[in-house]
């Protein structure tokens, strides 16, 4: 029986197929594996992590045995010849789990990370180049990767274009390219408030000026010094550039080396710009008042129909006198005129008829008003020395001078406050200063106290409208010195 049962199994057909399968399945597999290379679902292009890839030479056939019908293996699974089969999946409804030799293998994060500000390729894109000391618009372009011929062709498209040749340190160029690196667009920014924007338009180019508008706020600063001006101007809000702007403006008539004492006044209305609401600059004194030593000075600044700007009194007299009341910036005066002074060096009396300026070697000496130089050299015991003929009977005097000006010689024609010379100790000098005279028709007068002459006052086709623009400004100054006297009550 036992036997029987034996001869029956072995030869029962699905168990003879199944056999016959296996039997001829070995072989070819060997076969294949010494023909192709490895088998099975590792052998593709989609490789787990880690897996070495197939040599070039090689391809990978994978081998899938037939079906036998009955079989238990799970859908989607195949047999490995030779190893017993995969129990069945539980039925439960849901879908099977698939074999861990079937899963997709992670795929690993790419090393190439993506820059979100980097332009993708082909994408417009805007470069840009902040103008320096010797650049020039050629050199700019050949770094953007322009023709010479596409500069030119702008250069030449309009009088607006032709402004892109004119660029200056601390401006910006920037330049918006297509994806095939083309010019799109150019803007020249020159400052906050001016840029020039150019358009590349089918065939030609369109360029325009850009002005933006700032706001203007008045402000209004008013104080009683009590050190010095700087100081107390400092204390009361005024900008370093404002107070240097207010002695301007009042020192044809106050010495402020000298004459400034404490519980002199001073009052400031002026305007500040503002940009997208953050301040952009102190803007210019519009009206100015100055109380030294009981003295009252009102200045009311007036720009002309024609353009021109200048200070005048309420009454419209210039605050810009024809003379400067000293030529230098200086420490001290370290020697008054006099009518006889012991000299240092020549150990006598003798007149000094000028003002002797202490000064560091180097000071710029200014030019006191218009004028022609009528003489520059050496000057016996004034050492290197510089006269200056004014108009009418005036002339000035620059003694002991370290150096002059380049360009500057007899002859030349010179403006009131341009740089004429340097201060120094040449000639009869035991020290570093300037020596300084003022003459009229020859004759030597103190230039501290000698009456200097008035500018032209403004021309009567002005006055109309200048009162009506000083009038406002005349009655916020009587409004400040209202407030300032209620103030000290």
């Amino acid at each position: 029986m036992k036997d029987d049962f034996k001869f029956r199994t072995d030869h029962h057909p699905r168990r003879r197929f199944l056999r016959f399968v296996v039997i001829l399945a070995v072989p070819l597999a060997i076969a294949a594996g010494l023909m192709f290379g490895p088998l099975g679902p590792d052998s593709g292009t989609d490789l787990p992590p880690g897996a070495t890839a197939p040599d070039a030479h090689t391809r990978s056939l994978p081998l899938a045995l037939p079906k036998l019908p009955g079989s238990s293996e799970a859908p989607g699974t195949q047999s490995t010849p030779g190893a017993p089969p995969k129990p069945a999946a539980a039925t439960t409804g849901a879908a099977p789990e698939p074999p861990a030799a079937r899963e997709a293998p992670a795929t690993e994060p790419d090393s190439t990370q993506v820059d979100p500000d980097e332009p993708e390729v082909g994408a417009e894109r805007w470069v840009e180049h902040e103008v320096r000391s010797g650049d020039c618009i050629a050199r700019i372009f050949n770094d953007f990767g322009l023709p010479a011929t596409l500069l030119h062709a702008i250069l030449r498209s309009s009088r607006e274009a032709k402004g892109l040749a004119d660029i200056r340190p601390g401006q910006t160029l920037r330049v918006r390219l297509t994806g095939e690196d083309n010019l799109a667009e150019l803007v020249l920014e020159r400052g906050p408030l001016s840029s020039l924007r150019i358009v590349h338009d089918g065939d030609g180019f369109k360029a325009r000026e850009i002005e933006r508008q700032v706001e203007s706020r008045t402000e209004r600063v008013t104080a009683v010094i009590e050190d010095s001006l700087y100081a107390s101007a400092l204390k009361a809000g005024l900008s370093e550039k404002l107070i240097l702007e207010l002695a301007d403006i009042f020192g044809w008539d106050i010495d402020f080396a000298l004459e400034v004492r404490s519980g002199d006044q001073f009052s400031v209305i002026y305007r500040e710009d503002y940009l997208d609401g953050d301040k952009l600059s102190d803007g210019p004194i519009l009206a100015a008042e100055f109380i030294n030593r009981g003295r009252r000075l009102r200045a009311v600044r007036y720009k002309k129909k024609n353009g021109g700007v200048d200070y005048y009194s309420p009454d419209g007299r210039p605050m810009h006198k024809a003379f400067l009341r000293a030529p230098v910036d200086f420490r001290r005066i370290s020697s008054r005129f006099q009518a006889q002074r012991w000299h240092p060096i020549l150990g006598k009396r003798r007149p000094h008829r000028g003002v002797d300026y202490a000064a560091a070697i180097g000071t710029p000496v200014r030019a006191a008003g218009d004028g022609k130089i009528c003489f520059l050299g050496r000057k016996g015991g004034y050492g290197n020395t510089v006269v200056i003929q004014h108009a009418g009977a005036y002339s000035t005097l620059y003694g002991h001078l370290n150096g002059f000006r380049r360009g500057l010689r007899a002859g030349s024609p010179v403006k009131q406050g341009q740089i004429i010379a340097y201060v120094g100790q040449t000639g009869l000098a035991t020290g570093p200063h300037l020596h300084y005279e003022f003459r009229i028709k020859g004759v030597h007068y103190d230039p501290v106290t000698v009456k200097l002459p008035q500018a032209t006052p403004i021309a009567a086709r002005y006055r109309g409208d200048f009162d009506d623009k000083a009038s406002p400004l005349v009655a916020q100054l009587d409004l400040l010195d209202r407030t300032m006297v209620a103030e000290t009550q």
